[in-house]
């Protein structure tokens, strides 16, 4: 019986003509505590066991897209360092550091104001999350160069990812006719979008089959988004401008940024910009056919990981440390060294680190966040 063939390496695809790709290095990842840190957050961490963090997957399978000098990334000043050092391949001009987080659109919106400043008001730009995990590259690149093709007809373009489930952990982008451009055959105008439905409304958004879920992927010319964020937020349009052009003046960045960054509208892109943008009939959609997950919690990340032994656990680490007895579907982080044993309790989630321990189950994977406010509530800053 001869071997399943191999599956063929995806091609990489030629570098987008005035195409830059920004990508927010954000949050601190706390449903995926005590492993994701306000100092150490998931982004920076390999999560997926492939010996690449979740920040450089995401900018290994951009730069096929923008060449060396295309892709931008937004993080913490608390960040830069280990950004840079992760990704020595990117210039020092290519990590923008914000001195506080103001949400979504002020990074974003920062970004495009400095490619503006750097390349003018056409360039396009696409925004992609640092800690989202994709695994058919090819599908990513068709949507992102159908997207890319929406946005230089004047859109705000988004990304929708093609639904498997009735899912009430991510939102709802609702499609309406066909866009029409030219070199987007699939996009769609966008209707609307909805917040996390319950299980009975998202089963109802699937039979529709005009749905798809929102994975916060943007695409859009500088000068266009700047021009609806000046007419949706003056202030926060004009701020964001006026950093820019400060930006490739060290001295000058920086006195700028502590009188003008502080006092910015901290809102994030949906609320600024996808939303208004979409009721007046200014947001297109491209639907992705491509694996995705935003490794929200410990469940998706089980998801992400291969099955050990017939008892379907998964170790993030070295499974030569676990022992599961009766603990089938368990979730083992043992992060600290430490030999870790889970007995009789089925679906478990334990993760060990030097400083905590955190033993819940894949049902409560989402409340984890609850952990962390507990931690926060009782002054331990070091723990968050």
């Amino acid at each position: 019986m001869s071997s399943p063939a191999t599956p063929a390496s995806p091609v990489p695809p030629r570098p987008i003509d005035g195409f830059h790709a920004v990508v927010p290095a954000g949050g601190a990842g706390t449903r995926l505590w005590p492993l994701s840190r306000q100092g150490s957050p998931k982004f920076l961490h390999d999560l997926t066991g492939t010996g690449r963090t979740l920040l450089q997957g995401t900018v290994d399978r951009l730069l096929p897209l923008t060449g060396r000098d295309g892709v931008l990334v937004v993080t913490g000043v608390r960040h830069a360092e280990a950004v840079a050092a992760q990704l020595p391949e990117l210039g020092p001009g290519q990590v923008v550091a914000e001195p506080s987080p103001r949400d979504s659109m002020a990074a974003i919106g920062l970004a495009a104001a400095i490619l503006a400043e750097r390349h003018g008001p056409d360039v396009v730009l696409g925004s992609f999350a640092a800690d989202h995990v994709i695994d058919d590259l090819d599908g990513f690149w068709s949507a992102v160069t159908e997207g890319v093709a929406a946005a230089r007809a004047g859109y705000v373009v988004t990304i929708g990812i093609e639904a498997t489930e009735p899912s009430t952990a991510f939102g709802y982008i609702r499609a309406a006719d066909a866009l029409g451009a030219e070199g987007a055959p699939s996009a769609r105008h966008v209707a609307g979008f909805t917040e996390k439905p319950d299980a009975e409304t998202a089963a109802e958004y699937l039979a529709t089959g005009d749905y798809w879920w929102n994975a916060g992927m943007f695409l859009v010319q500088a000068g266009v988004l700047l021009d609806h964020l000046a007419r949706q937020l003056p202030p926060l349009a004009a701020g964001l401008r006026e950093i820019a052009a400060a930006w490739a003046d060290p001295e000058r960045r920086e006195t700028v940024l502590a009188e003008t960054w502080p006092g910015l509208t901290k809102i994030a892109i949906d609320h600024a910009i996808a939303e208004p943008v979409a009721a007046a009939g200014g947001v297109a959609v491209v639907p992705g056919s491509f694996t995705w997950d935003d490794v929200g919690d410990f469940d998706s990340l089980a998801a992400l990981l291969p099955a050990v032994g017939v008892d379907g656990g998964r170790t993030l680490g070295d499974d030569a440390l676990v022992q599961r007895l009766d603990a089938a579907g368990a979730v083992v982080v043992p992060g600290a060294g430490r030999a870790v044993t889970v007995l009789g309790v089925p679906d478990a989630v334990v993760v060990d680190t030097a400083d905590a321990v955190l033993v819940t189950t894949r049902a409560h994977a989402q409340a984890v966040k609850q952990a962390v406010d507990g931690w926060r509530g009782r002054g331990r800053d070091d723990l968050l």
